[in-house]
């Protein structure tokens, strides 16, 4: 029998909001029901059904034993997923830059999140972003905590060979399937964690009276209407055939499904084992998910395939089919090229950029995602990214970007030139990290930034977070002298308004390019005031050609001069 309605779990979560790293042992099921149980015994002090930053904090660092830091990022991470309005993001970024320390900006967190009457009455707030830390949806909280569990080692799997280590992560700590695997991306594992942890989620939104002493359900427990809305955070779908996306507890109103799910109009809620028979019937894998966009969705020729390679580059996407799905881009095995676009199909795209090698990629586009994986010796610059940047088992490429977070696990000679709200993310497995400020612009750049809420303030480049401590201490990354610091020239013609770095360049580094650019006016007063005749002259410019064209050999940087002259088009390539 078909199902009346097609269900299936949403990438946004698993994609952006769940940590690519084991979770803290505390965030695991057990501690989760304690924490559900502890917040609705306290909704009058702003735990439920909304909470506030303080009371998660207390939660998270008086009873989960988290630190502070681990804390505020959980919370801000989910309050990223909710796509606050950029205007709203652009005043918090303001009212975070004026703090002029630590205290006041717990200050300014705290005040922000505090209880209104609404939340202690279970209404919505009257705009659900008017602060940056709102009150969050307690049930929607949990069940992204829960999440987290998805990049969780089961020591089971790993021996009979589901999941291995990955090979350079120096502890014992295992990170993944495999080391090809990335979950954060795989439809199919975030449907399959569904499927199997679906009775635990369920039980975890149940109201006290709906469960044994031990935490769990009945065959007679129900499922309260807002249960069933919060896992709307999880699972969205489709009447039977039709392209009209629907979150799931619109779908699980719909009279035709009341006698599969269990739902009673008298009780507003859903029988238990009904409702959950129901789920695991309906749920199917994600037709706008990476396995539909590598299957059926548009082939980009946005590559050249190189002569004398037999790799050849693979870029696909699944087009603007519903206005609630943000559009997906893939590319894979882009070789010894340079490739640059500035195009509607990038336009708030998650972006999967895999196994580049010798490349470099501009993106100049606001972007939603960007996940870099398997790449070696490339360059990728890129647009604004509204929610993560994730670079993952990279080795010596270098990543210039505006977001509002970065995550790096298992990279090794990497640099990093940034401007980000937020503190990078140091996960499992890195060595040799660079960070250093970021150095470049485009026209566009700064309407980009807007577009996506992202200001040149705060900015916490320099002060990474090491979120897993493989070794207890900082020596993983550096920040990079400026003395090896060089401006960055996008070479492409854009039009726009942005003629400089937004923000501009910390005093030291500012000062170490303006004492080369002095250097280089004393070389080229000195030359002038030489008294070469025509003869020395012309000699000393072929001596000198002839050194820069060893230099830009030996620096790799010949190739990216070359590649910048594609066969057909010129350099508006990256307007195209």
């Amino acid at each position: 029998m078909e199902a009346p309605v097609r269900l299936w779990v949403k990438t946004e979560p698993f994609l952006v909001g769940a940590l690519p790293a084991p979770p803290p042992a505390r965030l695991g099921p057990h501690y989760l029901r304690k924490m559900a149980a502890y917040a609705r015994a306290r909704a009058s002090e702003g735990c439920f059904p909304r909470l506030s930053w303080p009371r998660w904090r207390h939660i998270a660092c008086g009873k989960l034993q988290l630190g502070r830091g681990l804390a505020w990022l959980y919370f801000e991470l989910f309050h990223s997923l909710l796509r606050p309005d950029p205007p709203l993001s652009l005043e918090w970024a303001e009212a975070e830059a004026a703090c002029t320390g630590p205290d006041e900006l717990e200050q300014e967190r705290s005040k922000a999140g505090a209880p209104s009457r609404a939340g202690r009455r279970g209404e919505s707030p009257a705009h659900p972003n008017a602060s940056f830390s709102p009150l969050l949806d307690t049930l929607q909280f949990l069940l992204f905590l829960y999440i987290q569990q998805v990049n969780k080692v089961s020591l089971r799997r790993s021996l009979i060979g589901e999941e291995w280590p990955s090979p350079r992560t120096k502890s014992p700590s295992l990170t993944g399937k495999s080391a090809s695997e990335n979950k954060n991306w795989s439809d199919q594992d975030h449907c399959a964690f569904v499927q199997s942890h679906l009775s635990d989620m369920l039980e975890l939104l149940l109201e006290p009276e709906q469960l044994t002493a031990s935490s769990h359900s009945t065959h007679s427990s129900l499922v309260s209407y807002e249960a069933v809305r919060a896992l709307s955070f999880l699972i969205e779908g489709s009447v039977s055939k039709s392209r009209t996306v629907h979150p799931l507890h619109e779908l699980a109103l719909w009279q035709p499904c009341h006698g599969q799910n269990g739902y009673s109009k008298v009780s507003r809620a859903f029988s238990f084992p009904k409702l959950e028979s129901w789920l695991r019937f309906c749920l199917t894998t994600n037709p706008f998910g990476m396995t539909a966009c590598l299957k059926s969705g548009k082939k980009l020729a946005w590559a050249q395939q190189v002569e004398g390679t037999t790799r050849r580059a693979k870029i696909a996407c699944n087009t603007r089919v519903v206005p609630e799905v943000f559009p997906m881009v893939i590319m894979s095995q882009v070789y010894k090229q340079t490739l640059a676009k500035s195009s509607d199909t990038l336009v708030g795209a998650h972006v999967r950029i895999h196994r580049c090698n010798e490349s470099f990629i501009y993106l100049l586009s606001p972007l939603q995602s960007v996940t870099i994986e398997k790449c070696r010796n490339s360059t990728f610059v890129l647009g604004p990214v509204q929610a993560s940047v994730h670079v993952h088992s990279c080795d010596n490429v270098k990543v210039i970007v505006v977001c509002r977070r970065l995550c790096l696990s298992s990279t090794s000679s990497c640099t990093f030139y940034i401007l980000t709200p937020t503190q990078p993310l140091i996960l499992l497995g890195n060595e040799a990290v660079s960070f250093a400020p970021f150095h470049t612009h485009y026209p566009m750049l700064e309407d980009h930034m807007a577009q996506v809420g992202l200001a040149t303030l705060p900015n916490y480049w320099d002060s990474p977070m090491l979120v897993c401590k493989e070794s207890g201490d900082t020596s993983v990354f550096r920040l990079l002298p400026p003395s090896d610091f060089y401006t960055f020239v996008i070479p492409f013609e854009m039009e726009g308004d942005t003629t400089e770095t937004p923000g501009g360049l910390p005093h030291a580094y500012q000062k170490a390019l303006s004492q080369r650019e002095q250097k280089v006016q004393i070389w080229q007063k000195t030359v002038k005031e030489a008294g070469l005749t025509k003869d020395q002259r012309k000699r000393f410019q072929v001596l000198v050609e002839n050194k820069f064209y060893d230099w830009l050999v030996q620096t790799g940087n010949r190739q990216q001069l070359d590649s910048l002259v594609p066969p057909a088009v010129g350099s508006k390539q990256a307007a195209g």
